[in-house]
């Protein structure tokens, strides 16, 4: 005799959230745009009221959307949203690749703090730090010997994740290494795209080896430098060099390698 529960005949309940997240940071519903009205959402998914009220003050909480008394529900404007929510960070990795405004915010925000998060690591990195970096880089690189550009489970994109994250942490100041686990969903979104459409990636492992190199010299200055040079390469296959080629250090770092 089976075990199986008897099948109920029912779909699962539709994460209407979920759906609405998606909606807004794919850019489908714009800031300063309504939402479909309530009736309309008990409609379309086949729910009571409640269960679409709920829905929209799950979103409500999160800064994305504002209920307006007699109007309806208007998405607010971007920097209200709760971005370091570790939800709303989520939802941002998950659905925000078509919306080129969010990846150029992402990423601008990585050109201002990351340099000078380097620099802390370079002057506070412990041994235990170095090393997750080094495992970190290690398995970019033995990545890169395989096909499906896995090592021991883990792909290309997640080590480099891993890379950054461990240097956050190297900084041994709290708000940072708190702020890159809220953003990790956020930034492995850059990183995967920039990595898959990089033709070098070769270049950027070395560059990222000299980050790594000067943080374990105890170098803050060239520690600072390497990680911009880093970004030059993601700006690049981002097509958001923009952002790093206003800055001077950079340029003399590159045409000095």
């Amino acid at each position: 005799m089976s075990n199986a529960p008897a099948a109920t005949g029912r779909s699962p309940r539709p994460d209407i959230a979920e759906y609405l997240a998606e909606a807004i940071f794919s850019g489908r519903y714009a800031p300063g745009e309504f939402v479909p009205r309530e009736l309309d959402l008990c409609e379309q998914f086949g729910v009571s009221r409640s269960t679409v009220r709920s829905a929209l003050q799950t979103l409500v909480a999160a800064g994305l959307l504002k209920r307006i008394s007699g109007q309806g529900t208007r998405v607010r404007a971007l920097q209200e949203w709760h971005l370091l929510d570790p939800q709303v960070s989520a939802w941002m990795a998950r659905f925000a690749q078509p919306n080129p405004r969010i990846q150029r915010e992402i990423f601008a925000f990585r050109v201002a703090v990351e340099p000078f998060v380097a620099r802390l690591a370079a002057e506070n990195a412990t041994a235990v730090d170095l090393l997750a970096i080094e495992t970190a880089y290690e398995g970019m690189i033995r990545a890169l010997d395989d096909e499906g550009l896995c090592w021991q489970g883990q792909t290309h994109d997640e080590y480099d994740v891993a890379f950054h994250e461990a240097v956050f942490a190297a900084s041994h100041n709290l708000v940072w290494a708190q702020i890159s686990h809220v953003l990790k969903p956020a930034i492995a979104l850059l990183v995967e795209r920039s990595n898959h459409s990089a033709d070098e990636l070769n270049d950027s492992m070395e560059r990222h080896r000299r980050v790594m190199e000067a943080i374990r010299l105890r170098q803050p200055e060239q520690a600072a430098q390497a990680a911009l040079v880093v970004l030059d390469r993601t700006g690049r296959d981002l097509g958001l060099e923009d952002l790093t080629r206003q800055l001077p250090t950079l340029e003399t770092q590159i045409t000095s390698d």
